[in-house]
């Protein structure tokens, strides 16, 4: 979670949400992103979307078995369903999101026994520094519009 903070870090300093995300297999990075919607103009910019599609071209493969995806804040429904067709083995986020949260916050698509592929849930993950980061960002851009 260390790295995928870090990402946030990177995200925050280019003036993005700050979300950060790593993918890891056999103990490794394969993948990394962060927030990237503003500065590429891309509704598809998500730090989860950027990690996944790093990490598919570094095992060329997109069925991502055995890996997991650590993300400072809880997938929303777009990245969730990247899990599930990505088919990570396990998420471990930070920050709950209880406006947009797709792996137990509002929905629960990560782990929906309907679809054919199911990923573990770590949530809570040093949530506290993961969360703070938000408010800060959040807090910051509301005072500038003041």
């Amino acid at each position: 979670m260390d790295e995928a903070l870090a990402e946030a870090r990177l995200a925050l300093d280019a003036g993005e949400v700050p979300v950060g995300a790593v993918v890891v297999h056999d103990g490794a990075i394969i993948g990394r992103g962060h927030n990237r919607r503003e500065t590429a103009n891309d509704p598809l910019g998500h730090a989860e979307l950027i990690a996944i599609a790093a990490a598919a071209r570094h095992l060329g493969r997109w069925r991502l078995f055995g890996c997991s995806l650590f993300v400072t804040l809880e997938p929303c429904p777009m990245c969730a369903g990247a899990v599930v067709n990505s088919r990570l083995d396990r998420v471990v986020y930070g920050a709950a999101d209880p406006r947009a949260g797709a792996a137990g916050s509002i929905m629960d698509i990560v782990r929906d026994g309907r679809l054919n592929h199911r990923a573990e849930v770590v949530s809570g993950v040093r949530a506290p520094e993961a969360a703070e980061l938000l408010r800060g960002f959040f807090a910051a851009r509301r005072k500038s519009k003041d």
